[in-house]
């Protein structure tokens, strides 16, 4: 029996991603950008296509026909997938890391040999084309910034991808795909010293509230993935008699807000 991957525990999946994309980290994320692969479907008329997904990697280099700059993004739960599950607006998380900032042009979804098509509840095995066995290439344009969330949509078109072979009753899987990305709020980094002071920082905008612990040597604290608007920081003293102090700053989409050093006065 395939080890298919049921839309109950996809939602589980992506719920844990997501749970894990929006804890906060106070490192310095420097150079560095949370990208998000996302598989998302278009409607087609089968009962169901399964797709075996083994590999995603994104291409940086600004040589597109070379191997170099390809990067392999650790896949949540490599396995099948019923992209059927993925339809109106519905999608699962397949890989959720940081990746370097830069420009991205590419993206390859490599499968394994296990995809296959059920029409009128008969499954079909779905050959795949050799010419594909390197991976299905996806071109876009996109460039990440440092300190920003990125969310990359796979959206694979079933009813178009799946061709039928002549008069054999064979079925072959040509792909048909469409990436798009898009910004995922914003950033907030600053420093806030002196250390002796122990502060934790807190980011509160109505009822969401998160918290960053600086860096001990340095007092760098960050926070990524958030919401645009207007960001209440408070600089919560763990050591008196130093004081707590409380500072506004907005958040825009796709931007890293810096913070003016904060001193921690006794």
């Amino acid at each position: 029996m395939k080890n298919r991957l049921s839309a109950a525990v996809l939602a589980g999946l992506t719920l844990t991603a997501l749970l894990f994309a929006c804890q906060k980290d106070d490192r310095n994320s420097q150079g560095k950008a949370k990208l998000e692969i996302r598989l998302t479907d278009a409607p087609a008329s089968y009962d169901a296509v399964y797709v075996d997904i083994q590999k995603v990697m994104v291409h940086a280099s600004t040589d597109a026909e070379t191997e170099n700059g390809w990067v392999e993004l650790p896949l949540l739960h490599p396995g099948i997938y019923n992209l059927l599950d993925f339809r109106n607006g519905l999608d699962t998380v397949l890989a959720d890391t940081e990746v370097p900032a830069g420009e991205i042009n590419q993206v390859r979804l490599v499968l394994g040999n296990r995809n296959s098509v059920v029409i009128d509840g008969v499954e079909h095995e779905l050959k795949t084309p050799s010419a594909q066995q390197s991976g299905l290439k996806v071109k876009f344009r996109t460039v990440l910034e440092a300190g920003i969330v990125y969310r990359l949509y796979l959206d694979f078109d079933a009813s178009r991808s799946v061709v039928t072979a002549g008069n054999s009753g064979q079925y072959i899987l040509k792909p048909v795909i469409r990436g798009y990305s898009d910004a995922i709020g914003g950033s907030i980094k600053g420093i806030v010293l002196p250390p002796a002071a122990l502060t934790q920082v807190w980011a509160i905008q109505n009822t969401d509230t998160l918290l960053a612990l600086p860096d001990i040597a340095t007092g760098h604290y960050f926070f990524g993935g958030l919401p645009a608007g207007a960001w209440k920081l408070v600089y919560d003293a763990q050591v008196p008699p130093y004081r707590d102090t409380t500072v506004t700053v907005n958040v825009a989409t796709g931007v890293v807000t810096n913070v003016e050093t904060i001193q921690i006065t006794q």
